[in-house]
């Protein structure tokens, strides 16, 4: 049978399902990025959520613990010292001042030609400073023209005197002669008048009286060249003195070096400022400027205040450190103590201190003069003893105490104390090294 015959079921319209719609699906890339979104909110819900969690969290109570800092006894010495400040300087030095001219003109100004460099070393003997003196031998030589005419003076009044000399005793010899002469003559004239005697006696009067004027005007003139040649005497021994004054000055401006040591120059006035003396400086008469110092022995000058002078004795042993060189150091001991106390300026005058010499033991090229130093004067040493921290004594009642630990606790003990230092105390007895005691 042939399709086109075949019966066809026929449903009824209203018992027939109606056609189910499928709804279109969203694109995939949007769905995706919504997810992740989600995740994100998630996750920071959650953190916020901890986070509140932990701030409403009770804290645990603390425990009842306490923590003490603690040391452990040690062996060793305990110090006692005091330091000063100071700057070095040279136990041997030799100061080198302009020359105090001797000469009448000794307002004359000293120029310098030549000095030494400062910090150069140099022996004795050798030429450190030198002054002009070109216009003081000018005079020198002219002083020299003088005396030889001083000289010259001498000896012309000398030959004139001689001759006046000679004069007058020829006249005194002539009228000794006639005074002779005159006696003879009247001890022969008993037979003559006597007015032929009494002319003859006036003769021999007048003769006996020139020749006692003329003796006395010998004696006199004698005296008078004597003084009138110790003029001239005197106005050459003044001219050689006047040259030879200028001629030791002309010896002092070349300065020589004394001993052997380094050039250290002296501040001086340079003007309206300080500084050091230069080659064509004028220098004033008695100013030093300049030292030669042996550095092979130096010593620390500084001062100590008065209420702890009484602390310091000469011979006690000391450290010196030197600022300029942190990692130079040097034994030394106390050399000598002020006897009086001496006062500040201006605002600091009632403050007093007393001066103290610390010799430096050792020496180095770097130690030289005006370095500022500190030194640690050893006052007082333990010697080997039990030491701790100084913050670990207690005073209690008048006696001193230590808080010794035992197992899990301090126990009190009493102790004898013996020098005590900045940071630490020397124990004499009580306590034991290694043992650890509580620190306050």
């Amino acid at each position: 049978m042939s399709a086109a015959h075949s019966p066809v079921p026929v449903q009824d319209p209203k018992l027939s399902p109606s056609p189910v719609t499928t709804p279109a699906r969203p694109p995939e890339t949007k769905s995706r990025r919504w997810i992740i979104w989600l995740i994100l909110a998630i996750l920071v819900v959650g953190a916020i959520a901890v986070w509140q969690a932990d701030r409403t969290k009770t804290p645990a109570p603390p425990t009842s613990t306490v923590a003490f800092r603690t040391a452990t006894a040690t062996s060793g010495s305990v110090e006692r010292v005091v330091r000063v400040a100071g700057q070095t300087s040279a136990v041997q030095f030799s100061s080198i001042t302009a020359p105090m001219m001797r000469g009448p003109d000794s307002n004359r100004e000293m120029i310098l030609l030549h000095v030494s460099p400062a910090g150069s070393w140099v022996k004795k003997g050798t030429l450190i400073a030198k002054i002009d003196g070109q216009s003081m031998q000018d005079h020198v030589d002219d002083l020299a023209d003088t005396i030889e005419s001083a000289q010259s003076d001498v000896r012309k009044r000398g030959a004139e005197q001689s001759i006046e000399l000679e004069n007058l005793q020829q006249s005194l010899r002539i009228a000794k002669s006639d005074a002779d002469k005159s006696r003879l003559e009247y001890n022969g004239s008993e037979t003559q008048t006597d007015i032929q005697r009494q002319l003859l006696k006036l003769t021999l009067d007048e003769s006996d009286a020139k020749l006692k004027q003329l003796q006395a005007d010998v004696s006199q003139k004698k005296i008078s060249h004597a003084a009138e040649l110790k003029v001239l005497e005197l106005t050459l021994i003044r001219h050689t003195r006047h040259r030879n004054r200028h001629v030791h000055d002309l010896d002092a401006f070349s300065v020589n070096a004394s001993m052997d040591g380094l050039v250290v120059m002296q501040p001086i006035w340079r003007g309206s400022e300080m500084g050091q003396v230069q080659i064509g400086d004028r220098l004033s008469a008695g100013q030093p400027f300049m030292k030669i110092v042996n550095t092979k022995i130096m010593q620390v000058e500084g001062s100590v205040n008065q209420s702890d002078s009484g602390d310091f004795r000469i011979g006690q042993r000391a450290r010196i450190r030197l600022d300029a060189f942190g990692n130079l150091g040097f034994d030394g001991k106390v050399h000598s103590i002020g006897a009086l106390a001496s006062g500040g300026w201006r605002n600091s005058y009632f403050v007093r201190n007393v001066p103290i010499r610390v010799d430096i033991e050792g020496n180095d090229p770097r130690l030289i003069p005006d370095l500022t130093a500190g030194v640690d004067v050893i006052l007082e040493s333990s010697g080997k003893q039990t030491t701790v921290p100084i913050s670990a004594l207690v005073s209690e009642n008048g006696k001193d105490v230590l808080y010794v630990k035992s197992g899990e606790t301090f126990e009190r003990r009493e102790i004898a104390t013996g020098v005590r230092g900045d940071t630490q105390v020397a124990i004499a007895s009580g306590l034991r090294p290694g043992e650890v005691v509580r620190l306050n």
